[in-house]
């Protein structure tokens, strides 16, 4: 039997982008739906800032600045939207509820987890990071609360998370990436980049992965050019995402 055909996701993200939480439910419900097919699905979170001029340690009322940007009417619409997505997987988020901080402290705490233990580290992290936000209304940029995620995820101690979060250590990878990607042309998240070729933006549907995963698979492994997925410009209209900028 020859060796499953791998497939390598970047996938960029913010912690407090909605369709990001969603985006990561959909993607691991096509890994699911594909667990008979011939492939090995392998995936790297890299960061994001959706508010980039945000400072640290500053945050803004989610509600109230989400209503003065966008208009209370809209602002529904787009509550209504993402709410009723994230019910159909089983996740209960709260749009407006909670406040909005900058999420550098928890991607360096991402881009370590990936350093400890990859994409299981990784994934459990960002996953406890979401719920927290998400569901728990925690503040994203407080050191106490990402060390609690930290020790929930089983990252490392509460004490290892506080010291390591209170240091500036991979703040200057961070940075770069999000610089590389802004530079690369990413404005909106979630952006999944598949094999380094082609890339998929807003928020898709488990069926939409499936489809690529599964005629990836069908590629002959040696093939260095196989037909080309979706780029963004390309992909089936997204039902969500976040290109905001403040």
């Amino acid at each position: 039997m020859p060796p499953p055909r791998v497939i390598k996701l970047l996938v960029i993200s913010d912690i407090i982008c909605p369709w990001c939480y969603i985006g990561q439910r959909e993607m691991e419900r096509a890994i699911e739906m594909c667990k008979d097919s011939p492939i090995q699905v392998e995936i790297e979170y890299r960061p994001y800032k959706i508010y980039p001029s945000l400072k640290d340690g500053q945050f803004l009322e989610k509600r109230q600045w989400y209503e003065s940007r966008f208009g209370r009417e809209k602002v529904e619409t787009m509550e209504s939207m993402a709410v009723a997505r994230a019910q159909q997987l089983g996740i209960q988020i709260k749009y407006l509820d909670g406040i909005i901080t900058q999420t550098t402290l928890a991607h360096r705490l991402l881009l370590k987890a990936w350093k400890l233990g990859g994409q299981a580290k990784q994934q459990a992290l960002l996953t406890a990071l979401f719920k927290g936000y998400f569901e728990c209304l925690i503040n994203i940029g407080d050191t106490d609360a990402l060390a609690d995620a930290a020790v929930t995820a089983k990252l490392m101690s509460r004490e290892e998370a506080v010291k390591f979060l209170e240091s500036d250590e991979c703040l200057d990878e961070v940075e770069t990436m999000m610089t590389e990607a802004r530079r690369k042309g990413v404005n909106g998240v979630p952006f999944v980049v598949i094999d380094g070729k082609w890339a998929v933006s807003g928020g898709q549907t488990a069926e939409v992965y499936t489809q690529i995963f599964r005629k990836l698979a069908q590629c002959e492994i040696s093939t260095p050019q196989p037909t080309p997925m979706p780029t963004a410009s390309a992909a089936p209209p997204a039902t969500g995402g976040v290109a905001v900028t403040a």
